[in-house]
Order: structure tokens, then C-alpha cells, then sequence
């Protein structure tokens, strides 16, 4: 970057209006660059095995998002199932509340609750092994995204760790990755606030 292309201060309230109006230029970049950092550290979770299971978390999140597809599910979804445990690698303490963060801006919020809660939503299968409160969840249970964030731990992610599973290629989803990130941010009419809609009902039995 040319000193032309920099800021001024050394300090943020030493800035000037044109210092600030330099960035937000600078930042639609940086933005539109998104997905394919989100795409970049996918392609790191596929690197190792995740720990004690037989599959990546790569392959996790190929997994899920594959039967979202395959179930109907809209671009939202899709891309919330690909991208759920994609805080993982920087918050394993809090992954869930990490990878809502990354995609919040960008999708519905039953979506992104969904996605917020699965941790805790998963302790249904496992809790009791461990001598924990195996329904935890149901601290939420009057909460209208309960429904949703059951199913989508039940039908996509806590039966996805299976290494002979036919799951799609990231390639495959790199499109929806994009659409979803280069939305407006926030946009009301996407975030569609305190709205639910009906989860999506699967393939035909």
C-alpha cells in the first residue's frame, strides 16, 4: 500500500473526515472479500481429523449442508449448516456463539439462533454421558426458534460424522457462500427479526 493509501493519524480520534471516507472506500474491498476468507477457512478445517472422530470438520460441515440441500432447505440454512462449527478452531469453549456471529448480519434470525444455540440444543445426545443435564435446552422451550434449532441438530448436524456419506464438494457450495455474504449487512429484509417460518420439511418418505 502507497502512502497515499493510508491514514494520516497514529491515533483513531486524530482523524480527519477524509482519513475516515479513505477507509470506507477501502473497506467495500475488504468486504466483498469475505466469502472467500470464509471459503479459505473451511478449506483449514479440512486439513486434520477432527479429534476423535473419523472425519474432518470439513467433512462435518459438508455433511450437514448436504442434507439441508438435499432436505429443501433454503440458501440460509444451507449455509448455516455448512459454516456451524466454523468457530471451532479460534472458540472451541464457544464455537456456537462464534459461528452465529459470523453469519448473523447476513441471514434470518431463526437462522442465526439456531445456529447460536446448537451447542447446547446437542447435550440431548451425549449430556448424560458425562453426568450433565442432557435437557438443558429446555430453558428455550417457549422460544419460537426452538422448533427450529431441534430440527436442525436432529436432521443435519448430530448425524453427520460419517465417513461414507455421500456429501457434496465445498465447490459446490461456494455460490451460496457468496450470495450470502455479499448481502447488505443487517438488512431488515433479510434479518426478517422475531419472524419463523416452517422448517423445511425434507425429501418425501
Amino acid at each position: 500500500m502507497t502512502e497515499t493509501e493510508t491514514v494520516s493519524f497514529t491515533r483513531m480520534k486524530d482523524g480527519t473526515k477524509a482519513d475516515y471516507l479513505l477507509l470506507a472506500e477501502l473497506e467495500k474491498d475488504y468486504h466483498r472479500g469475505t466469502p472467500r476468507r470464509v471459503v479459505e477457512e473451511l478449506k483449514r478445517q479440512g486439513e486434520a481429523t477432527l479429534e476423535g472422530y473419523r472425519i474432518t470438520r470439513l467433512d462435518h460441515g459438508l455433511q450437514s449442508a448436504t442434507r439441508a440441500r438435499r432436505d429443501g432447505a433454503d440458501t440460509d440454512w444451507i449455509v448455516a449448516a455448512l459454516l456451524h462449527d466454523i468457530g471451532d478452531g479460534l472458540a472451541p469453549q464457544n464455537h456456537d456463539r462464534f459461528s452465529a456471529e459470523v453469519i448473523r448480519p447476513f441471514v434470518r434470525w431463526e437462522v442465526s439462533w439456531a445456529v447460536e444455540h446448537h451447542g447446547i440444543f446437542q447435550m440431548i445426545y451425549y449430556a448424560r454421558h458425562y453426568g450433565w443435564d442432557e435437557n438443558a435446552r429446555d430453558r428455550f422451550r417457549d422460544h419460537p426458534c426452538f422448533e427450529a434449532c431441534a430440527q436442525f441438530c436432529e436432521r443435519w448436524d448430530q448425524s453427520s460424522f460419517d465417513p461414507d456419506y455421500d456429501q457434496d464438494s465445498l465447490e459446490s457450495f461456494i455460490p451460496l457462500v457468496d450470495e450470502v455474504f455479499l448481502r447488505k449487512a443487517y438488512a431488515p429484509e433479510v434479518i426478517r427479526e422475531g419472524e419463523v417460518f416452517p422448517f423445511p420439511a425434507g425429501p418425501p418418505s
